[in-house]
């Protein structure tokens, strides 16, 4: 199966933005297409203004218009959107599309509230679990951003049958920073997913925003998007990889190597389920 990974920039507008995504898919004859989070817009996550819930009144509009790029494109594609779900209700939701259908959501369940990551104001905490998404591709274990950063997320998706996890995401640098912590949280952000494909022996593949955005009240630098897209198989091991420039990033996912993998290393037979207690408390005290 060929995956392609759309990592592009916001272009000033959601209009021009949308455009310019139609624009790079068009470069591709990939199966599935996996577009950044928050793609359509501004991450406007970086300041908290009441003003930006606006941005989620089109939801359905939005989910029918991608519904139809998948139709006409004849596409499975993983699009990462802005939920009003009720007043005063909002999720960071993907939607996942099949050939024009519906095929699934996810709706985040990790939120962030860090300086210019302000997600707890936004984004209410998702309500549909960890359950991949069945295509005509294969079995999609969707998750976003912060997601990935949980081995736990990853590891429920493995044990429901997932075949591939996917993290659409919205992460970069600020400028201030100097060039050995940027290097730093890259190797961390990179070295994280990685290890989630290999501990659940998936493939796995994460898809960045790039460039520059500046915070829409003006109080903050802004973000610097570091991009660095890639598609990795089950032992961790690069398939494609992008730089820190607009791409469209393609690999091919071999699904016939996850039995191969766990054959060698079982990382799944050997697990003490009977031990694992802790990990559903918030501490675990001696």
């Amino acid at each position: 199966m060929k995956a392609a990974l759309i990592q592009q920039s916001y272009q000033g507008s959601k209009e021009a933005t949308i455009k310019h995504s139609l624009e790079l898919i068009d470069q591709t004859d990939a199966q599935l297409i996996v577009l950044p989070e928050l793609h359509q817009g501004p991450y406007f996550c970086q300041n908290e203004d009441i003003a930006n819930f606006d941005l989620a009144k089109d939801f359905e509009t939005d989910v029918e218009f991608w519904r139809w790029v998948s139709e006409e494109k004849q596409k499975v594609l993983v699009a990462s959107l802005f939920e009003q779900r009720a007043p005063g209700l909002y999720h960071n939701t993907a939607v996942i599309f099949d050939h024009g259908k519906i095929a699934g959501k996810y709706r985040k369940m990790h939120i962030p509230d860090d300086p210019g990551f302000y997600e707890k104001f936004y984004f209410t905490p998702g309500d549909l679990g960890f359950e991949p998404v069945e295509t005509s591709v294969g079995r999609l274990g969707v998750l976003v951003c912060w997601d990935q950063w949980y081995p736990e997320a990853a590891r429920i998706m493995a044990l429901k049958g997932a075949q591939i996890l996917i993290y659409p995401t919205a992460i970069g640098w600020f400028d201030q920073d100097n060039d050995e912590e940027k290097s730093r949280q890259l190797d961390a952000w990179i070295t994280i997913q990685r290890a989630h494909a290999i501990a659940n022996a998936l493939p796995l593949l994460s898809v960045n925003r790039v460039g520059f955005e500046l915070d829409s009240s003006g109080c903050l630098a802004g973000i610097r998007f570091w991009g660095h897209s890639f598609a990795c198989g089950p032992q961790g091991e690069f398939l494609a990889k992008a730089k820190e420039e607009e791409e469209v990033v393609e690999a091919l996912i071999d699904f016939e190597r996850i039995k191969e993998v766990r054959d060698t290393w079982p990382f799944l037979r050997d697990r003490r389920i009977d031990a694992y207690d802790c990990l559903l408390k918030r501490y675990c005290e001696k």
